[in-house]
């Protein structure tokens, strides 16, 4: 059986020079006096790339028809480094493990989900972390960085960071981390010539976010 999604990244060489980035589905409607009705048709945004901007040489078209093989098509979801949007800091900023808060502690509870803050106040936007890049996690309690290992554990196909102790009532809990996103081929059949690379046109490679944890691999 084909698993629906493996724990394996999309070409990093290729990746870096995709297109693409984040989508809302809004539904717009005009009145007759001319103002308008808007009602977000999902809770938040999801991600399409065009690959194909990324593809400069023959080997890279290879690289990928390689790996679209191995993933047959649309069958199979896997990692995808967003050149935009990889990291819990600002760009150029090193990962902190205080960037996101991801809760408060309540006595008891251990287990906390990464997530990546977008914003202030009324219009914040928090989107959960589900594919964080190993070894990159870090971890705060009330200010203070915790160890991995002894400390906390952090399931990188998951996104969940599980703590040895559980924080007190009040206490934030923290994190910074590098991240993938989950993606799948948004079609079936590549369509690649020769002359994409020799004559500077790039093919289009479509891959659409996908929610890792539906998908049986997670």
């Amino acid at each position: 059986m084909t698993p629906g999604f493996i724990e394996e990244r999309f070409p990093l060489s290729v990746a870096f020079g995709a297109s693409g980035g984040p989508q809302w589905r809004t539904e717009v409607v005009t009145l007759a006096s001319g103002a308008e009705m808007r009602n977000a048709r999902r809770a938040g945004s999801w991600r399409r790339y065009d690959a194909g901007t990324g593809v400069a040489s023959l080997a890279d078209l290879q690289t990928v028809a390689a790996f679209f093989e191995r993933v047959r098509g649309r069958l199979t979801g896997f990692r995808f480094r967003d050149p935009f949007d990889h990291a819990s800091p600002a760009t150029g900023n090193a990962v902190a493990a205080g960037d996101c808060l991801l809760g408060e502690g309540d006595g008891t509870r251990t287990q906390f989900l990464l997530a990546k803050t977008y914003g202030t106040g009324v219009l914040v936007h928090v989107r959960r972390i589900a594919k964080p890049v190993a070894g990159t996690v870090r971890v705060a309690v009330d200010g203070a960085e915790l160890a991995e290992g002894p400390d906390f554990t952090c399931d990188t196909a998951s996104g969940t960071v599980t703590l040895s102790v559980a924080p007190a009532p009040g206490q934030g809990v923290s994190a910074g981390f590098r991240f993938d996103v989950p993606v799948r081929f948004d079609t079936d059949t590549l369509d690649l010539s020769l002359t994409h690379f020799e004559a500077g046109r790039a093919p289009t490679i479509p891959l659409v976010e996908i929610d890792p944890l539906q998908e049986g691999g997670a």
